[in-house]
């Protein structure tokens, strides 16, 4: 249904490709308010059923060194295959929030040093549909924000594996991605990206290697799920964070920069 909505609105996005995210949202949306009636679903929208087998917890050799002695450090877009089961086991066996498989447009990371050793990975993928403390700074409406929020991307897993001591290595990696992945984003989407965001749960960590590399703490959240729409879900309060990429006139982040 959610495809067919998009050929007949002609709904695709800058690469051609049909908006279905968008339209199931939309969909779903018009069944809450009662204003249509959907069948019942085939199977759950969540994505995390077609990951359950992530095999065995991988291992990896200890890494304490010098920054400088892992140089030149890799970071590498995955695609599907091998490395995408290679990214999807370390998310699911390291990560405390695991893998669910990401919605809509994203992109995957693979970190290696010099040895070609896995270092961790990181995973982007759609922003928070509304965050007061991002949406104030932004300085954008309603109408403002529907628009430019596919030019936000959320830095959805970040990890570093737990045998992996290398001081400064978090904010390095961020720095690296902050120069690529608006040129990774619109090679494979066709439109580019002018922020990031992300949330670190208070509870857990302080975010130092995002103020080390330049983001900015714009707020905290109010304790809610990004996916909750009746205000039912309690999840631990975060920390908003914000990058803003490329030039001082950013185009989704008008209202913050005037």
């Amino acid at each position: 249904m959610s495809q067919e909505l998009c050929e007949l609105w002609g709904w695709r996005n800058d690469a051609g490709a049909i908006k279905d995210m968008a339209a199931r949202s939309l969909l779903r949306k018009l069944a809450e308010m009662g204003l249509i009636e959907l069948p019942a679903p085939i199977r759950s929208s969540n994505n995390q059923h077609k990951f359950r087998n992530f095999g065995e917890k991988p291992t990896y050799e200890p890494i304490e060194a010098k920054l400088s002695e892992l140089q030149p450090i890799r970071v590498v877009e995955v695609g599907d295959g091998e490395q995408a089961k290679v990214f999807r086991s370390l998310v699911a066996h390291y990560h405390y929030l695991g893998y669910q498989g990401p919605v809509g447009e994203n992109l995957r990371y693979l970190v290696y040093d010099c040895h070609n050793r896995i270092l961790g990975c990181l995973l982007f993928g759609a922003p928070a549909w509304k965050v007061a403390s991002r949406d104030r700074w932004i300085g954008w409406d309603d109408a403002q924000r529907r628009e430019g929020l596919s030019r936000v991307a959320n830095n959805m897993r970040f990890l570093i594996l737990p045998e992996v001591r290398v001081a400064h290595l978090a904010s390095h990696l961020l720095g690296i991605i902050s120069r690529r992945i608006a040129a990774d984003w619109s090679k494979k989407y066709g439109h580019t990206i002018d922020l990031l965001e992300t949330f670190v749960e208070n509870q857990r960590f302080e975010g130092t290697c995002y103020k080390a590399a330049n983001w900015k703490k714009v707020g905290e959240t109010t304790g809610r799920s990004r996916n909750d729409r009746r205000n039912t879900l309690k999840v631990p309060v975060k920390s908003v964070w914000l990058y803003r990429l490329g030039s001082n006139r950013v185009p989704c982040c008008q209202g913050a920069l005037s």
